[in-house]
């Protein structure tokens, strides 16, 4: 074993296992951009009505899952969250206090389907970016 796999190793073993693109997983809720389907910022998943984008994309994706943050309230999500259950789509909440991400709400495939457009682009979403 050479002193580099040696100091690999142990790495690891202090550290864990290395994760790939950090930055990109803290900000989509510990999934990766190339698998995101459909995603929400914070303020969109605060409003009243919900995104009848996110429910057909719930609909039509029964083998992705849906990551909700875990700084939103719960009861905001209600409406995601029976849309998933009804269709068989698993949800997780992600809580990660040390990530402070726009992104409230993440349909996800389990492999990369590389959309070019994301997000559900209406005023509150132009608000977000500042």
């Amino acid at each position: 074993m050479s002193d580099e796999s040696i100091d690999l190793y142990l790495q690891q073993g202090m550290h864990g296992v290395r994760e790939t693109k950090p930055d990109e997983r803290r900000l989509f809720l510990g999934s990766l951009r190339e698998r995101v389907i459909i995603a929400l910022t914070k303020g969109q998943v605060l409003r009243p009505k919900a995104y009848d984008e996110v429910i057909t994309a719930i609909e039509s994706n029964s083998d992705a899952a849906l990551l909700l943050n875990g700084d939103i309230d719960y009861s905001r999500f209600s409406v995601y969250i029976k849309a998933a259950n009804k269709h068989g789509v698993p949800f997780s909440i992600v809580s990660n206090r040390e990530s402070d991400t726009p992104l409230g709400l993440i349909l996800v495939s389990k492999d990369a389907v590389d959309k070019q457009s994301i997000y559900v682009e209406d005023d509150i979403f132009e608000r977000s970016k500042g």
